[in-house]
């Protein structure tokens, strides 16, 4: 961008089509302010924490693209961007009516991509949808893709980072997320599994990429590296935890140590890509010095700014202004269903005798609850009077499911807690006796060791037995549009399958604990 560019700029000042871009942003905060609110929320956890500087940046590479374009005052091909920022506006209204804020959030990315191409044609506003696409890295993950993803650098990093400490010559030992250095333990928990800095770095990746003075494939190759140095950068900081805590104690894991470690990898997880970006050059067509690689020029942003008052009013501005307020006094006008669910009896009245089996109920360490973050649960441990079989039985309740809570699978789960997925299948089941009847569940064996277990599990979704997660969103999502219901639950019973012992007889202990247990289960988990 050059001074004599900007001069280039018409000067003409047309008040009217700024005034209509506020209006048109006035008018639809009520459609997405569930989903402003929440990003706020989602910004003061440390995974998101970087949300707040996405759409300064996104603006950053608005403007700059928009250097050396001449103004384009009267756009004829604007009919595409209405079409994107009215699907936008339903979308964000869907996600409303389901009261379900990440929708609301993917709908605003969408109206945001829509008042580009409405503003400056279809022709010219695609060339700026990079901008907007990159808004996307300031929103959450939806949840059962945020476990899956927790739980997958978990894996990853446990691995790696014992790994670095066998590098060492320090003898050590992985029981799932969970480092055994002898006279101390480190729990590889979810805060440690690299998604903090993840979704960071893949940020600055991707600003990288674009502002990288070079081939497309080199700006390819510094975005998709992101995530793998992440892995690798942080596997490697749990390997200096458990070399410092060999060396120097438990201590040596908490508190600023822990966090300072986490900040010193985060640093160099960019100095990598810098210093990969610079290697690049080598095969560029072009070669540039180190500080030459990146395009910093900021010169002539403001002016950029100012051409929002050289565009003019326009219909098509008009009618998005309008059609705007026409959704927003719809959505706030609206009757919406209730949201309450049913009243349910609480956990803690569940029988402790069902049948010739007794039981006791056992509270969830904190952490473990506090990630869990269910309305209500049961665990507890019921023993054949006559055998001294034992079953465990587990159910979570939430009230809601919609506001970044929600329920993960047990197959997310139980790796992490050293458990192996050796086997799992959907099965039938009949329970004549119960308001259950048939219906299908999860079942699986799992291994630890010479140890293993039977695990049923389904999810209980209003009345609905479902056995994929994802499946159960998508319940959620129908069920809060047309019932305002979100509640759900998930459902869990465990065997050991003893020595010498077949799977078949497992089988049948599970199924004659669960009818002494679907007999009075919907009291607590409401249809």
């Amino acid at each position: 961008m050059t001074v004599q560019s900007a001069k280039a700029l018409p000067q003409g000042v047309h008040i009217s089509g700024a005034v209509l871009l506020v209006v048109m942003v006035l008018a639809v905060l009520p459609v997405f302010w569930l989903g402003i609110a929440s990003l706020g929320q989602a910004w003061m956890t440390p995974e998101y924490s970087h949300g707040p500087l996405i759409p300064l940046i996104s603006l950053y590479f608005f403007l700059r693209g928009l250097r050396d374009k001449p103004a384009l005052p009267h756009p004829s091909d604007r009919r595409p961007g209405l079409l994107v920022l009215g699907s936008g506006l339903l979308v964000a209204a869907l996600g409303n009516m389901a009261g379900i804020p990440d929708i609301v959030t993917y709908g605003l990315i969408l109206w945001v991509s829509g008042v580009v191409l409405t503003c400056m044609g279809w022709k010219n506003g695609r060339r700026h949808q990079l901008a907007v696409f990159h808004l996307v890295f300031m929103l959450p993950l939806p949840q059962f893709l945020y476990w899956k993803l927790t739980i997958l650098l978990q894996g990853l990093s446990s691995e790696l980072g014992t790994w670095f400490i066998r590098l060492a010559d320090i003898p050590v030992f992985l029981d799932g997320n969970v480092i055994d250095l002898g006279p101390y333990k480190l729990l590889v928990a979810e805060a440690c599994s690299g998604l903090r800095y993840l979704f960071s770095i893949l940020s600055f990746s991707y600003l990288m990429a674009i502002l990288y003075r070079g081939p497309a494939w080199h700006k390819a190759l510094l975005f998709a590296m992101a995530a793998p140095l992440c892995v690798v950068m942080n596997a490697l900081r749990i390997g200096v935890i458990g070399a410092l805590v060999n060396s120097h104690g438990i201590g040596a894991a908490e508190g600023f140590l822990h966090l300072f470690e986490g900040w010193v990898m985060f640093a160099a997880c960019i100095g990598v890509l810098m210093l990969m970006a610079a290697a690049l050059q080598r095969f560029a067509p072009e070669r540039r010095r180190f500080l030459q690689v990146l395009d910093l020029d900021f010169a002539g942003l403001g002016q950029q700014a100012g051409r929002v008052m050289q565009m003019r009013a326009s219909p098509s501005l008009m009618l998005a202004a309008i059609f705007g307020m026409a959704v927003s006094m719809a959505f706030i006008l609206a009757p919406r269903p209730a949201q309450d669910a049913p009243p349910r009896a609480v956990f803690s009245i569940f029988p402790s005798t069902l049948g010739a089996w007794s039981g006791t109920q056992f509270a969830l360490e904190p952490a473990t609850a506090q990630v869990l973050g269910a309305t209500d649960y049961i665990n507890s441990v019921y023993r054949h009077q006559a055998t001294g079989e034992e079953v465990e039985f587990f159910s979570a309740w939430y009230a809601s499911q919609t506001a970044g809570q929600g329920i993960h699978s047990p197959e997310v789960c139980l790796p992490g807690a050293g458990w192996e997925v050796f086997a799992l299948t959907p099965m039938d089941v009949h329970f004549p006796g119960t308001v259950y009847g048939t219906f299908t569940l999860n079942r699986a064996i799992i291994e630890n060791g010479l140890d293993r277990q039977l695990v049923y599990f389904w999810f209980e979704q209003r009345g609905r037995r479902v056995t994929h997660d994802f499946a159960a969103k998508m319940t959620v999502l129908r069920d809060g549009v047309t019932t305002g219901r979100t509640d759900g639950a998930l459902v869990r019973f465990l065997t050991p399958i003893g020595a010498g012992e077949t799977v078949h007889l497992a089988d049948a202990r599970l199924q004659a604990f669960m009818t002494e247990a679907l007999t009075g289960l919907a009291l607590y988990l409401p249809e």
